[in-house]
């Protein structure tokens, strides 16, 4: 058979919507995180290549003590939110800078978590000051990349936050943010597609 005519094989490529989790890494009084939030969820809706979930660390009771055989009060908190990301096929982490670094409520959710992490992309929306959190994600690419998990290049970063957003809860310059926005989830629509398939064809 001449090469040029053989037929192709069927590609790996699947069709459904990637399942992404969108958390909220604050868990702070007065944060902002919320806003940012509501935006990028807002970005998500207008696309079909994604089936968002949500996790706002704020209704996440987590406790830093963290036990291999926990108690029923903790083992019910788990179960509000370990399945959520045993099912994504990627994630956006929605991050503050405190002190350089991210929130401990965001450390102590990935802590309690191992093999949900793995061989799945992680993208960042970041927020701040003058660094707009850029500090913040830095420090959460070095410990998703011991979780075996994929950090995608591209993050949306607001400085000075609160003055970058209108009462409306939309970027007063939208333009660069949405740009910004495009490219990253093209980049984890990538990753997240083609590390799930990967998975299917070689567990």
């Amino acid at each position: 058979m001449d090469i040029t005519t053989a037929p192709l094989a069927e590609p790996l490529t699947h069709a459904a919507p990637l399942k992404l989790a969108v958390v909220v890494g604050s868990d702070r009084e007065g944060r902002f995180g919320p806003v940012v939030g509501d935006w990028l969820l807002a970005r998500l809706r207008e696309r079909d290549d994604f089936e968002v979930e949500l996790i706002d660390l704020a209704e996440v009771a987590l406790p830093t003590s963290i036990s291999y055989n926990p108690t029923p009060p903790v083992r019910e908190v788990l179960d509000s939110v370990t399945p959520k990301l045993a099912d994504a096929d990627a994630f956006i982490v929605v991050t503050p800078e405190y002190n350089h670094s991210f929130p401990a409520s965001l450390k102590n959710l990935i802590d309690w978590h191992y093999t949900q992490w793995q061989a799945k992309p992680v993208g960042f929306v970041s927020y701040g000051g003058i660094s707009g959190g850029l500090r913040a994600v830095e420090h959460l690419r070095q410990v998703f990349a011991e979780l075996h998990a994929v950090t995608v290049r591209d993050t949306v970063s607001f400085h000075q936050a609160p003055d970058r957003f209108g009462p409306d809860g939309e970027p007063v310059e939208p333009t660069e943010a949405e740009s910004a926005v495009k490219r990253l989830l093209d980049q984890l629509g990538w990753w997240g597609r083609t590390l799930r398939d990967a998975k299917r064809a070689r567990p």
